[in-house]
């Protein structure tokens, strides 16, 4: 499979389910339930197709997808869309957590993430992790603040796309950083 390939069915993986609940959730006439159906639906189809053209699924897809399925389910189970809108909060907090959980034991699991592509400094992992633990809190508290105080169709388009966009402007924001520091293969440049 080529490299441009691979992307797409990472970017499907990824972001599949999202489209299909927004998407769903105007379609159906602004229906919750039917949205939080197809956004189970589509976690298992991405999770699926992510396995059989992979044959693999990445963690972090794994992950999302898995909590979209338990929070969704328990959200049609319990007849109770206040748990699908609890999701990003629990799932952004246990990001933050385990960020700054794991430096305060010593490791950087940024930097186990991302290692193999960027060569910086242990202080500039440190940094580059806490603020990501930072923006992780940050999305958690939005979405209590939109989903509690927004209407419902306001909290849909703040989930997707909004909270992708936040995220992508966060990172773009890191990319000057980051290019310092990608390693390659060439070897180094003699002064």
């Amino acid at each position: 499979m080529t490299k441009r390939a691979r992307a797409w069915v990472r970017n499907f993986v990824d972001y599949s389910a999202l489209a299909v609940f927004l998407v769903a959730y105007f379609l159906t006439g602004k229906n919750i339930t039917m949205a939080t159906w197809a956004l189970v639906i589509g976690s298992a189809v991405a999770l699926l197709v992510g396995l059989i053209v992979e044959r693999r699924v990445a963690p972090l897809p794994a992950i999302a997808g898995g909590a979209a399925l338990v929070f969704g389910g328990a959200s049609l189970f319990f007849h109770d869309p206040r748990i699908l809108k609890m999701k990003p909060t629990i799932m952004n907090g246990l990001f933050a957590a385990g960020l700054i959980g794991g430096l305060a034991f010593g490791k950087n699991p940024l930097r186990l993430m991302l290692g193999e592509a960027f060569d910086m400094p242990p202080g500039t992992w440190r940094q580059l992790t806490i603020n990501f633990a930072m923006l992780f809190l940050g999305l958690a508290l939005l979405n209590e603040f939109v989903w509690r105080t927004q209407p419902e169709e306001t909290w849909v388009i703040f989930r997707f796309p909004g909270m992708m966009i936040l995220t992508f402007v966060f990172s773009i924001a890191h990319a000057p950083l980051l290019m310092k520091h990608v390693k390659t293969d060439e070897p180094p440049k003699a002064d």
